[in-house]
């Protein structure tokens, strides 16, 4: 089931989401950025138990990033990350964003869910402002992709 966490639950979003940044397949986040961030988030729960999350991050009136979007090792190919990205998609339908982006390895998941590849050149430079984060900063060797809506 999808649902918007509860402030209670960013330290789990966080060691989610920073399990996939050890491995430099997202961008870390500190607990603080997580609780700024929390209506940004989705959670997938699973008996109670969160299994996934995503976020989608609005960058300007027409703009917004899928981001931090990770799924628990044990329940991966399940459908959830695909589900959690879907519905990130129709909360920026709802919110009238005109075109959402991403940065990822994951180039046939998201291909799947209707991402198109993009010229990271293309994306505002506002988008990169988090990158300094992320320990293949600044050798980025992510595949920018969007989806109009």
């Amino acid at each position: 089931m999808i649902t918007r966490p509860k402030i209670n639950e960013g330290k789990l979003i966080q060691q989610l989401v920073n399990r996939y940044a050890a491995e430099g397949l997202l961008i870390p986040l500190s607990l603080h950025e997580v609780y700024e961030r929390i209506r940004e988030f989705f959670v997938y729960k699973i008996e109670e138990q969160i299994v996934g999350v995503a976020s989608l991050h609005v960058v300007w009136e027409d703009l917004a990033e899928l981001r931090s979007i990770a799924v628990h090792p044990n329940y991966q190919h399940q459908g959830i990350g695909k589900a959690l990205a879907l519905r990130c998609i129709d909360e920026g339908r709802e919110l009238c964003i005109k075109k959402v982006f991403l940065l990822t390895y994951k180039k046939d998941f998201f291909q799947k869910v209707g991402f198109q590849l993009v010229d990271k050149s293309e994306l505002p430079h506002k988008v990169w402002s988090d990158c300094i984060k992320c320990i293949k900063f600044p050798d980025c060797d992510e595949i920018a992709m969007s989806l109009t809506l």
